[in-house]
């Protein structure tokens, strides 16, 4: 098991308002049930509902230019360094969204709050940890892009309500401004936050910016599938689309690796924070490999135990756990990356994890490398924009007529919730990894091609299924929601979710894949 491996303790029910009072406590302010107390009256300073809807209105979340995305050029001895300062980063971007929504009566009292105690703190934190990520670079000889030092400055997303129902694709061409960056990709602009200032209710499911977390999801970010006009393609754009079809290397290899039964959790990133302990800021599921952490070397990965049934698949497989937000607590209520950054509620085990890897269109895949890394979609999507989002979302029995990437759908009675990723599956034969990890790799195009000299290997795909309960949505609020774990400042929203996966088939095993796939078999 990994260092960070975490024993659950067992869930317990509390009152919606008990819950949420401990992770206001707990967790820097995350809950707005401080200024949703009460629908009806003034609190004892006199601040009324409307005041506190104001102040709601004003801001929603933090928008800072992700640096990671950027670096595309890091010498290999400065890449501990850098990614060290990355995850700085990402700490002064929860710490201020945290600062954010514990201080909704400061701001509506001083229009200039939020800028000047805690925007502006931030670019200034974020320069300097923009410069040290120059010095760590400089320092071994790299070439260092000074244009990155323009990304200090954050800007705020504010809550205007959300104006499509359905379940695609935003479809309102507002744009945002992220730093500089214009993010319009057909993102939700705000997660269509309610400001009806309304009374917790409904098993800690608040009005508001919703979510029994305080930081979602809302009502607008759920549909009824059944009420989708179907699309049958997968994937976000271009991005994630199967590799497979009726030519090229047509073969199959299906790994079962199990549902985490054994609730193999923790916070961390080997991938993109090693070295840093919660360098997620939510919690993930692991399958196969069972000592990732994020002080896990190759060597100790290759030597790991696994969850596999075929013992020459020790790769790690790992991806934001689904929580049900009905009132409950989980083990990680008063930890980092679980209720002190507003992760929260009851973590679902998957009932189904079907793992398997499939061919090319164009012709025959080559093995991977060992210790491959790959990240598909993009944690900080919702305030990133779309260009990495690969996320799938449907339910049992409308997989071929619709999936949903920018929605959680609810599923009809008898109906599964299924999120369905396919991989980057194009390599480009030299890197198990990058600088922003994800240049070695990319997606093929539709006709399977790989473009740039990149060679074609096998490709991932995940397929997770959950029996949850069905949210309902009543008067413009969400009532006993779900959501995958996030960074705090993305609200939980859908699109957010996203796939890790390193490599550690034996060779022999690798070999076996690739002879499955090019011939045609299906194998396990």
């Amino acid at each position: 098991m990994g260092r960070n491996t975490r024993k659950r303790r067992s869930s317990m029910a509390t009152k919606a308002i008990a819950a949420s009072a401990a992770l206001a406590l707990g967790g820097g302010g995350l809950i707005w049930a401080n200024f949703y107390a009460s629908a009806h009256e003034s609190n004892n300073n006199g601040w009324s509902q409307n005041q506190t809807k104001a102040a709601a209105a004003q801001v929603a979340t933090i928008s800072c230019p992700d640096v990671g995305q950027k670096l595309t050029n890091v010498p290999q001895n400065a890449r501990q360094g850098v990614a060290t300062e990355l995850a700085n980063l990402d700490k002064q971007i929860t710490e201020a969204y945290a600062r954010l929504a514990s201080t909704r009566q400061a701001q509506a009292g001083d229009s200039g709050f939020v800028q000047n105690a805690i925007v502006g703190p931030l670019k200034e934190k974020r320069a300097a940890t923009i410069d040290r990520i120059r010095i760590d670079i400089q320092r071994v000889g790299g070439q260092f892009n000074t244009s990155l030092s323009q990304l200090a400055a954050c800007t705020t997303q504010t809550a205007a309500p959300q104006t499509n129902a359905g379940g695609g694709q935003q479809q309102n061409g507002g744009q945002q401004q992220n730093g500089g960056q214009q993010q319009n990709g057909g993102q939700q602009q705000n997660g269509g936050q309610q400001q009806n200032g309304g009374q917790q209710q409904n098993g800690g499911q608040q009005q508001g910016n919703g979510g029994q977390g305080g930081n979602g999801p809302v009502a607008a970010d759920f549909v009824d599938i059944t009420k989708v006009q179907g699309n049958a393609q997968l994937g976000v754009g271009a991005n994630g689309l199967p590799a497979n079809g009726n030519s090229g290397s047509r073969g199959s290899f299906t790994t079962k690796c199990g549902t985490n039964a054994n609730k193999n959790h923790n916070t961390d990133n080997v991938i993109v924070a090693p070295g840093v302990a919660n360098g997620a800021h939510h919690l993930h599921d692991y399958v196969g490999n069972q000592s990732n952490d994020a002080f896990a070397s190759d060597q100790e990965l290759a030597a790991a135990q696994t969850t596999c049934q075929n013992q020459g698949d020790k790769s790690s497989y790992f991806w934001p756990v689904l929580r049900l937000q009905n009132g409950t607590q989980d083990f990680d209520q008063n930890n980092d990356g679980g209720g002190k950054e507003g992760n929260v509620g009851k973590i679902l085990q998957a009932s189904q994890a079907q793992i398997k890897f499939v061919g090319n269109k164009k012709g025959n895949v080559v093995a991977m490398p060992t210790a491959l890394r790959i990240i598909t979609g993009d944690a900080k999507a919702f305030v990133n924009g779309n260009a990495n989002a690969n996320v799938n979302w449907s339910c049992t029995g409308f997989e071929n007529k619709v999936q949903l990437h920018d929605k959680y759908p609810i599923c009809p009675q008898g109906s599964q919730v299924v999120r369905t990723t396919n991989f980057q599956s194009c390599w480009d034969g030299q890197n198990i990894d990058s600088a922003n990890h994800r240049t070695h790799v990319a997606f093929a195009a539709a006709d399977g091609s790989c473009a740039n000299g990149f060679k074609a290997i096998p490709q991932l795909q995940v397929r997770l299924v959950y029996n949850v309960p069905a949210p309902k949505l009543q008067n413009g609020t969400v009532v006993n929601p779900y959501a995958v774990d996030t960074f705090p400042e993305n609200l939980h929203k859908p699109i957010t979710d996203h796939n890790d996966f390193i490599n550690f088939f034996s060779q022999n095993t690798m070999n076996k894949m690739v002879n499955c796939i090019n011939t045609g078999k299906k194998c396990q």
